[in-house]
């Protein structure tokens, strides 16, 4: 409903500002309209003119050649009306025929306000005589009687502004209503929307203005249930399955396990044949690993390992780790290095100490498998201002752009279905990887320092 909301108000702004551009640009409009017809000029300013620009001389009279250009252009015409007489003493050339040469005093107040013979006209004061400028029929119109109330002009411009007031909140209530109705069905559509985002169930009421766009919001709604209820049907299916045959290969591979180590031990074999048999019992415990750390993967992949959290302290489980690690290895092909400072808190998360402790054994393991000849392995705890942090890195042989780049990106078997051969087929490090998302953490792998292999996880601090 929140974007509905946000919707409304977009909505109202916008009439708002619909409202205010409206007026500003009918102004403009009128505005431009009235700087056009404006440019030809006041009709009394021209009659002005000619009186000013008309001067008496010995044979009648004479117009300034620049006001008979402005007579000429404008269209116009003008003549010389003498007081006293009413008789027209004076006119310009292209006087029409219909004008009559005498006036009455009655004919001469009519012209002042409108019109003789239909055709506009505009007088102007010359010396007790009348100047009378005369346009084309139709090129002006005159207000004759120009007489208004005086309490009508007062209450004008307040009714006006109430008029246009009122006109604004029709407006605003038509708007409103309007779009309330367009709201009732677009909120239940965006609320629908926001659940198909969140892979929640939308159903949305199939009425009003968009009951079409409402049922294929319920038809998408039902796809995806139905996709999703298949999903969780494939995805428990894999983990059963994958469950069912590690608990299949457990017994035959453990009598497998203990023939094997019965010949390795028995004196009745040759050396050679012994050394076989030990080959059987290492590579039938590899495949065993193997097999546990497939079902642990495929249960954190699907949210069915159980997770039993606790207040752990990072430092004091990786220190116990190191520990088993140093006791495993007789032959000290990998000593390690405890390079965690002193001053380093506890670092207390709440996890599970086991999973923490196979993740951090898996990397330790991985350093050991891709460097036979030994190598040297370095453990840091750091804490950082809202997470901790163990780094595990070797100066072993390490590892190249490519496979970096490999193992980063390319998608594992546990995660897809398709294009299996360029898959990464490790298990350790999606394990590892896995552990820490479960914890709200992460996982990077990179180049050491020391010049081998390197993979850090960080987990939130303990709240």
């Amino acid at each position: 409903m929140k974007n509905a909301l946000k919707l409304l108000r977009r909505l109202v702004v916008g009439m708002f500002l619909v409202c205010l551009l409206l007026p500003v640009l009918d102004l403009i409009i009128l505005f431009s309209f009235t700087v056009k017809y404006a440019g030809n000029g006041s009709p009394y300013t021209m009659a002005e003119e000619v009186a000013a620009g008309l001067s008496e001389t010995e044979g009648g009279y004479a117009l300034a050649p620049q006001v008979q250009e402005s007579i000429k252009k404008a269209g116009a015409w003008a003549m010389l009306i003498q007081s006293g007489t009413g008789q027209v003493v004076w006119h310009t050339e292209d006087l029409p025929a219909e004008i009559p040469l005498s006036y009455s005093a009655s004919d001469i107040a009519s012209l002042t306000r409108g019109y003789v013979q239909d055709y506009p006209t505009f007088p102007a004061n010359r010396g007790g005589e009348v100047v009378v400028a005369g346009y084309p029929k139709e090129s002006f119109w005159k207000h004759m009687y120009p007489s208004w109330d005086r309490g009508l002009i007062e209450i004008l411009p307040p009714l006006a502004a109430a008029i246009i007031l009122a006109d604004i909140g029709v407006v605003i209530l038509i708007y409103l209503v309007t779009d309330m109705k367009l709201l009732k069905s677009v909120g239940p559509i965006v609320d629908g929307i926001e659940k198909l985002s969140k892979g929640r169930t939308a159903y949305i009421r199939k009425k009003g203005l968009l009951s079409e766009i409402a049922q294929s919001v319920n038809k998408t709604s039902e796809i995806l249930q139905a996709k999703n209820r298949d999903l969780r049907k494939k995805e428990t299916a894999r983990a059963n399955w994958i469950a069912g045959v590690s608990h299949d290969i457990r017994t035959p591979l453990s009598m497998v396990m203990g023939y094997a180590a019965q010949l390795a031990d028995s004196p009745h074999l040759s050396g050679e044949e012994r050394k076989k048999a030990q080959v059987i019992c290492s590579q039938s415990q590899r495949m065993k690993n193997l097999i546990n750390d497939l079902n642990l993967a495929s249960k954190l992949e699907y949210n069915m390992q159980p997770v039993d959290r606790e207040s752990v302290s990072l430092v004091s489980l990786m220190r116990k780790t190191v520990v088993d690690f140093l006791n495993m290895d007789a032959e000290g092909k990998y000593p390690m290095e405890w390079l965690t400072r002193e001053d380093v808190p506890a670092c207390f998360v709440y996890a599970d100490a086991a999973l923490l402790s196979r993740a951090a054994g898996n990397l330790i393991q991985n350093s050991m498998n891709h460097n036979p000849e030994g190598c040297t392995i370095y453990v840091t705890v750091e804490q950082q201002e809202k997470t901790c942090s163990v780094t595990i890195e070797d100066d072993g042989a390490g590892v190249t752009e490519e496979k970096l780049e490999e193992l980063n990106n390319a998608p594992h078997y546990m995660m897809c279905d398709e294009n299996v051969i360029d898959q990464r087929h490790g298990l350790w490090l999606l394990i590892v990887r896995q552990i820490a998302q479960v914890h709200g953490g992460r996982m990077d792998i990179g180049h050491s320092a020391k010049g081998g292999f390197a993979a850090r996880v960080e987990l939130p601090l303990k709240d």
